[in-house]
């Protein structure tokens, strides 16, 4: 492990990289909170605050496409409006909808968007093995 690429990056990659750290751990936390209980709504709320930060820090990341916008930030808008679904959903008592928005923005934004921040090449890779 080398987290000297990570101390030598800009501020929007270190907040970045902190925000989705704290969300794999939320969501753990929040798998095994029981649903519906004070507990649930406290960890979902920072889970989801975590989530926008990491969607909106992404924003000012750029560099797989040089300076350009590449196809992740679509993912980061995607999870934004998931996000928005999923609150929605439950404020409006629909829980079923809520649950389904929730586990797929889980498994989309972090699960998938992780596995690409792990790949060859880029900067986690080289925190990680390298």
């Amino acid at each position: 492990m080398n987290i000297k690429p990570l101390l030598d990056a800009s501020p929007a990659i270190q907040l970045h990289v902190a925000a989705a750290a704290l969300a794999i751990a939320l969501s753990a936390a929040i798998i095994i909170v029981r649903r519906g209980t004070p507990a649930h709504r406290h960890v979902g709320r920072a889970w989801v605050t975590m989530l926008a930060i990491i969607c909106i820090s992404s924003f000012w990341i750029t560099g797989m496409n040089g300076s350009n916008y590449s196809w992740i930030h679509l993912l980061s808008a995607w999870t934004l409006l998931g996000l928005t679904q999923a609150v929605w959903a439950v404020r409006s008592g629909n829980i079923r909808a809520h649950k389904y928005a929730m586990i797929s923005t889980m498994v989309g934004a972090l699960l998938g968007a992780g596995f690409f921040a792990f790949m060859p090449g880029r900067m986690m890779n080289a925190v990680l093995f390298g």
